[in-house]
């Protein structure tokens, strides 16, 4: 299972890569595996501003549909328009060509509160 280690990660297996106040956004490579074959990724939040663990959007797989949780407040910058037409990135690069959205976050205390890669595989047993 792949859990880069220069990343963050969720409780709702988000994971966050950031690089100044954005943070670039993704579900992992363990939450693809425990989904499936991702048929449809939705955003309808581009330009608005949420709060930490508001819904930006879902997942939907073969066999069910998740919400989408966003890990810092702040404003959905860019969605990964590649996905409305190639959802499968989401299954074969999820830390790559399957980032879901771009947020300029406003709270950085919020970043400590996310998970090291050591902390996520104890979460998830790996």
């Amino acid at each position: 299972m792949n859990i880069p280690a220069e990343l963050k990660y969720t409780k709702d297996h988000e994971w966050v890569k950031i690089e100044g106040d954005v943070a670039t956004i993704g579900i992992t490579d363990f939450a693809q595996k425990e989904l499936g074959d991702i048929v449809y990724v939705e955003v309808e939040t581009l330009d608005q501003t949420l709060d930490k663990d508001e819904v930006f959007g879902t997942v939907e797989a073969v066999k069910t549909v998740s919400d989408l949780f966003l890990p810092l407040t702040g404003e959905v910058i860019e969605f990964n328009e590649e996905l409305e037409t190639t959802p499968e990135n989401v299954n074969n690069d999820a830390y790559g060509e399957g980032w879901m959205v771009k947020v300029k976050f406003t709270n950085t205390d919020e970043v400590g509160e996310l998970l090291s890669d050591e902390q996520y595989k104890e979460l998830i047993g790996a």
